[in-house]
């Protein structure tokens, strides 16, 4: 398949000195993904975000002082993105004054070959898409190796022929690659296509982009994953990130910025709780304080330790008010043990039938011989029906 502009530029002044080389690594776009397990309104706000990462990739570029963007795979989250996500995708980067160089990720594989027809039918000339292994000029002296991803899961590694390649000396060898360098499957199925963690030392490269996981890790000095640009879950990180590279001198070691890019902060933090505190004042203290940053926040709030029945429904309550200034407010109390009071089973009822079922869910979630399960699911029959009385009496 040959893409409409052809991935291979030549440039009047190949012979000159080598300079430091600058350029943003990003992977991961993942482009047209639909979140269908949020709120419809909050969904079109995250995929929103996501087209809205060309252009501000494209800027931060242009602030750096970079010309070049390597975007190292999933440039969409699929191998059929309807039409609008790719053309809108090709129209924002052929906007931008930079160059994009762009290898097919395990989510938009070779595999999908319609869809690399199409862009390459479609694309800017400012768009580059990678599409064979083979070394490819995108600067003087600068020499880009890629490694497209020819099916979702090759069952190779696809850096190996880096090494092989030889590259005039003196000038810069940057490796542009998707993949794993750890096998997490518990039976070695996936160890096959792995990327040699020394990959950047054995392929003599002076950066090594990559692209697969959506956090930032630096394996090595010369060999990066930039993180999302975009978060899709919550992350230490919080905020998507890209990397900008400076390449000092052929051999030497790189300059690597972290720049965030991501609009949405998705988080999860922790709350212990203990009987007799004041749980809506402990959260409050926990929200962020930046009210009108809130609207961009996905914060996941789990919550441990023990609450009385009374406490604990304060706490959701809480949590209820609190939501609507968030994009998504999670209360997680799986892990929050309940302490039930008198006091907390007069206010259900003094006597009579719920008295008789509170006492009996009480007596089921206390009871040592049930498995915790059991014992869980019934305390939060019982939490349930004391926030549904204490919602009712309101």
């Amino acid at each position: 398949m040959q893409a409409k502009h052809p991935a291979t530029a030549r440039f009047p002044c190949d012979e000159c000195p080598v300079t430091a080389f600058r350029f943003l690594h990003t992977a991961d776009l993942h482009l047209g993904r639909r979140f269908g397990a949020l709120p419809e309104d909050l969904r079109g706000r995250l995929v929103e975000a996501r087209h809205a990462l060309l252009p501000n990739l494209a800027q931060a570029a242009t602030r750096f002082g970079a010309g070049h963007i390597l975007l190292a795979g999933d440039t969409f989250d699929s191998e059929t993105p309807s039409d609008p996500v790719w053309r809108q995708a090709l129209v924002a980067m052929g906007a931008a004054q930079v160059q994009w160089w762009i290898i097919p990720g395990n989510h938009d594989s070779l595999a999908a070959e319609s869809l690399w027809s199409r862009l390459a039918q479609h694309a800017p000339a400012n768009v580059r898409l990678l599409t064979e292994a083979r070394p490819v000029q995108i600067a003087p002296g600068v020499t880009l190796l890629p490694c497209p991803l020819p099916r979702r899961y090759p069952g190779r590694d696809l850096t190996a022929w880096m090494a092989e390649v030889e590259t005039p000396p003196g000038q810069f060898r940057i490796g542009l690659a998707h993949g794993a360098i750890r096998d997490f499957s518990s039976d070695g199925s996936g160890a096959d296509g792995i990327i040699p963690p020394d990959r950047a030392a054995t392929a003599r490269l002076d950066y090594l982009a990559l692209g697969d996981w959506h956090g930032r890790i630096e394996v090595n000095p010369r060999t990066f994953y930039p993180g999302t640009p975009e978060r899709d879950a919550a992350h230490p990180d919080a905020r998507g990130t890209c990397l900008a590279v400076t390449l000092p001198a052929p051999g030497a070691l790189p300059v690597v910025e972290t720049l965030p890019t991501g609009r949405f902060h998705w988080t999860e933090d922790s709350l212990a709780l203990l009987p007799g505190q004041d749980a809506a004042a402990l959260l409050a203290d926990r929200l962020p304080a930046d009210r009108p940053a809130r609207r961009d926040q996905l914060l996941r709030l789990r919550v441990t330790g023990r609450a009385t029945l009374s406490e604990r429904a304060a706490l959701a309550e809480a949590v209820a008010a609190a939501a609507p200034d968030f994009a998504a407010l999670d209360l997680d109390l799986a892990a929050l043990d309940t302490e039930v009071e008198a006091a907390d089973l007069d206010e259900i009822d003094r006597a009579g039938a719920l008295r008789l079922a509170a006492e009996r869910l009480r007596a089921a979630a206390e009871d040592p011989a049930r498995a915790e399960g059991a014992r869980r699911i019934s305390a939060a029959a019982l939490n349930r029906l004391f926030g549904y009385l204490r919602e009712d009496r309101a």
